[in-house]
C-alpha cells in the first residue's frame, strides 16, 4: 500500500505523446490497460518502433530516465490508456527504502535485457517469415493489438511484407 501511494493514475488518448525526442524522462509507466510504444524517427521521417509494453507492464525512454539525459526516443500511447506513472525522484527513493521494490526494478531490468537480446539475436540473420515466427512465439499480443506498419517498423520489414506473410500463416 506504501508503494503504491507514490504511483499517480492518468488515462491518455490514443497517440498520446508521453515524452518528444530530446525531452529527459522523469515519469516510469505503468500500463493498467492499453499499450506504450516506443520509436524513433529516421531523418526520412519514417518511424521505427523499438519497444511495446502492454497490460501489466513498465515504460520508460530507461536510458534518459538513469542518466538525466535527452531522451533518444519518443514514448507514446497507440491507444486509450489507462496508465500509473511514478516520478524519477520517488522511484529512487523506493528503490533505495523498500528491498522488495528494489527487486522488482531489478527483474524488470533483466527480463527487459533478455527480451532485448532474443530480438537482437533472433533477427540476426533471419528473413522475413523467421521475423514473424519469431513475434508470433515471443509477442503475440503485437500481432493482435499493434497496426502492422508498426510491427512492421519493429521487424524492419515493410508492411505490405508483413500482410503478406500474416495471409499465408
Amino acid at each position: 500500500k506504501e508503494i503504491c501511494s507514490y504511483f499517480h493514475k492518468i488515462h491518455t488518448r490514443r497517440n498520446e505523446i508521453l515524452l518528444d525526442y530530446h525531452q529527459v524522462a522523469n515519469r516510469y509507466y505503468f500500463i493498467n490497460k492499453g499499450c506504450i510504444r516506443l520509436f524513433t524517427i529516421a531523418k526520412d521521417g519514417s518511424a521505427h518502433s523499438r519497444y511495446f509494453a502492454f497490460d501489466g507492464n513498465f515504460a520508460t525512454a530507461l536510458p534518459s530516465f538513469i542518466d538525466q539525459l535527452p531522451a533518444e526516443e519518443y514514448l507514446q500511447t497507440i491507444q486509450q490508456s489507462e496508465l500509473l506513472y511514478i516520478t524519477r525522484a520517488n522511484f529512487y527513493h523506493l528503490v533505495n527504502t523498500i528491498p522488495q521494490f528494489a527487486n522488482i526494478y531489478t527483474e524488470i531490468l533483466e527480463l527487459g535485457f533478455i527480451m532485448a537480446q532474443k530480438r537482437i539475436y533472433g533477427f540476426q540473420g533471419f528473413d522475413a517469415l523467421e521475423k514473424v515466427k519469431w513475434i508470433i512465439k515471443y509477442q503475440p499480443q503485437l500481432l493482435l493489438s499493434v497496426s502492422n506498419k508498426m510491427v512492421a517498423s519493429y521487424l524492419g520489414i515493410s508492411p505490405s511484407t508483413l500482410s503478406r506473410i500474416k495471409s499465408k500463416l
